[in-house]
């Protein structure tokens, strides 16, 4: 396994930011929600902090409180490019750092957290709307993984 310490600030700086990033992605996919979907992303940190020992990256990663400036990429749509582009930054980071084990460990906690974040809130009847599974297609391919619908 791999620690914090193998990576450069930069690195770890986009590892870090990858789970909220990918949170507010699909948090901004619809309107509504916002509170329940914030929630939901800081209660997938607090239970994987409860899950420790999966990989050293992903305990370093939930023992910090989720920070990413969200203004810092002014709109949705800077969101959806410059967003994805820093999560394929993390995964590269990972994969040239880390094992295989903490690169599937991250993939899985950031798109879960996602996924929770589209749940967390019925958009038009629907537990994930059209919009939200957009959202996580695009977080997936990110990340290099496949999206459950």
């Amino acid at each position: 396994m791999t620690g914090k310490d193998a990576f450069t600030d930069e690195e770890w700086e986009a590892i870090s930011e990858g789970p909220p990033i990918a949170g507010f992605f699909v948090l901004t996919a619809e309107r509504g929600g916002s509170f329940r979907e914030s929630f939901a992303l800081a209660k997938a940190y607090a239970e994987a902090r409860q899950q420790h020992g999966e990989s050293e990256v992903l305990d370093a990663l939930v023992a910090e409180k989720p920070k990413v400036d969200r203004h810092k990429y002014g709109t949705p749509e800077a969101l959806r490019t410059d967003g994805v582009a820093r999560l394929q930054q993390a995964v590269a980071a990972l994969e040239a750092k880390g094992t295989p084990d903490d690169v599937q460990a991250y993939q899985r906690f950031v798109l879960e957290l996602a996924r929770r974040v589209a749940a967390a809130h019925k958009e038009h009847g629907e537990e994930i709307s059209p919009a939200e599974q957009e959202a996580l297609d695009a977080i997936a391919a990110a990340l290099g993984v496949q999206a459950a619908s």
